[in-house]
């Protein structure tokens, strides 16, 4: 909960472990292993509440050393793995299943990127921060896509993959209820085909685009259904083994890439 400090001006608590991951070279639970240890300070005191919370008024040191706010950084971004039968939404006026009953009260708070419907599977990147949300739901970050449709990946698909593909009728494959009629499908950056058939086949697919149902609406045009639909990297976010329906932190790696990337659209 916020508090407020002298001046009247609210500032925010924050986890002492979520301070120094987001502050600091060590993860959250390298954070809880120094503050069981004593090597962890608030204002001169030492804290081995992993329970302690802090603002960023706070003096907090690691040993000697002083953490020093990284502005860029005080936001945290979470991977999860969506299984088939959630909806990534807050709230379904008819009682279905949402991201939040799994991820719990912990991440209310967070927004999603994007959006995978009820019947797939796969990465959702989700951030306590509007404005990392905003940049990264409207980035042409490469999204990869695992998929199987019930018919064969003819010719016309494939140059319509190349080359893109505007269609007045964009209706086939989106809900029934949907708002947007018409709809332009840039050239995928690229595919694979895995399996093709009659009956059925598989494909990976990379696109820079997020658009709604976009993929399901693309193979529908061509009498295919998508029968599965996974995706599989958001970005260079992937799921590294992540189990269905779990969750974790951005590696500093990533936390890194997302760092430089944001970089790049404040330069534009």
């Amino acid at each position: 909960m916020p508090t407020e400090n002298k001046k009247n001006e609210t500032v925010e608590l924050i986890r002492l472990n979520k301070f120094l991951s987001h502050n600091s070279k060590y993860s959250r639970r390298e954070a809880d292993k120094l503050i069981e240890d004593g090597r962890v300070s608030v204002n001169s005191k030492v804290v081995k509440n992993l329970a302690t919370k802090v603002t960023e008024n706070d003096l907090v040191k690691i040993d000697k050393q002083v953490i020093k706010i990284d502005k860029e950084r005080m936001y945290t971004v979470i991977v999860y793995n969506k299984p088939k039968g959630e909806l990534v939404t807050k709230n379904d006026p008819q009682g279905r299943r949402t991201i939040y009953h799994t991820l719990g009260s912990k991440y209310k708070h967070y927004l999603p990127i994007g959006r995978l419907d009820y019947a797939s599977e796969g990465v959702i990147l989700l951030s306590d921060s509007v404005d990392v949300v905003n940049a990264l739901m409207h980035s042409n970050l490469e999204r990869v896509y695992k998929l199987k449709v019930d018919g064969e990946i003819n010719y016309k698909v494939e140059e319509a993959m190349k080359n893109g593909l505007d269609l007045d009728d964009a209706t086939l494959g989106a809900h029934e209820d949907t708002k947007i009629q018409s709809m332009s499908f840039s050239p995928f950056v690229a595919y694979q085909i895995l399996t093709n058939n009659h009956n059925f086949s598989k494909i990976k697919v990379v696109i820079s685009e997020g658009k709604n149902r976009e993929l399901r609406r693309f193979f529908s045009h061509f009498g295919l259904n998508v029968m599965d639909l996974k995706r599989l990297d958001f970005g260079g976010v992937s799921l590294n083994n992540l189990p269905t329906g779990k969750s974790r932190f951005l590696s500093k790696e990533e936390y890194r890439n997302l760092r430089e990337y944001l970089k790049t659209l404040d330069n534009d």
